[in-house]
């Protein structure tokens, strides 16, 4: 899975830091599991110290990694990640 051409969504495209973007991508190529779901879930927090909070998390199976990066571009949002085999889309929850 996350083998084949990625896209955003304009959402994503406006509203998240291209740093970001790839980080996110990065991350999901390095999750050490048996297997990934086709659904990755992000949750982004921007922190009252400025700092993005990132919690990376799958259903199947369990899967949660969570980190704290300083940045000056730091944002609030939830983002869904999902292979359907042949493509892999990032977009806005709101989006879905």
């Amino acid at each position: 899975m996350f083998n084949n051409p990625y896209y955003i969504t304009k959402g994503i495209s406006k509203n998240i830091p291209p740093w970001l973007i790839n980080l996110m991508w990065f991350m999901i190529h390095q999750m050490e599991v048996e297997s990934k779901d086709y659904l990755q879930v992000f949750e982004l927090e921007k922190q009252p110290d400025g700092k993005q909070y990132i919690c990376h998390k799958q259903e199947q199976p369990s899967y949660k990694y969570e980190i704290c990066l300083e940045c000056k571009t730091a944002v609030n949002a939830k983002i869904f990640v999902i292979d359907d085999q042949t493509h892999s889309t990032m977009l806005l929850a709101e989006e879905y």
